[in-house]
């Protein structure tokens, strides 16, 4: 079987953590929104990446931690997902969260995305924060 989540960089170093702990927990966190886990790709990348790619596919003009691309199929979750890192920095820099911390809630955010939690709508913001937790707490038992 081929792996379901491939994990690459591009312009910046791949960030270190237990790969093999972080696609269980992924595989977990879509198992309990009733989806099956279907190929996922991540892309790390830098603030000048991720804006050449809102500007190219999304025509936003502005640096996210994470787009992602949903190719989800029925319940068979699948996606490419874009993580600026330096972003991420920035972003826990200024909600006073730990750099590790920040980039595991915004890995699980896409998935989250993908199982169909959306977060730009009214108070929708507050049930992906809620999913979010309820992930890092899954991971957090898991270790």
């Amino acid at each position: 079987m081929d792996k379901m989540i491939q994990w690459t960089s591009q312009e910046v170093d791949m960030p270190n953590f237990d790969r093999t702990l972080l696609e269980k927990w992924i595989e977990e966190v879509v198992n309990e929104h009733n989806r099956i886990l279907g190929p996922l790709t991540y892309i790390f990348c830098s603030d000048e990446k991720i804006i050449e790619v809102n500007r190219q596919f999304l025509n936003h003009d502005y640096y996210t931690d994470i787009i992602t691309f949903d190719y989800t199929h029925g319940r068979r979750v699948s996606g490419d997902m874009f993580i600026s890192l330096d972003t991420v920095k920035s972003n826990a820099e200024q909600v006073g969260a730990q750099y590790k911390t920040e980039l595991l809630r915004v890995i699980i955010h896409g998935v989250l995305h993908l199982c169909g939690i959306n977060d730009k709508g009214p108070g929708e913001r507050e049930i992906m924060e809620a999913h979010e937790n309820q992930a890092l707490e899954l991971l957090h038992n898991l270790k």
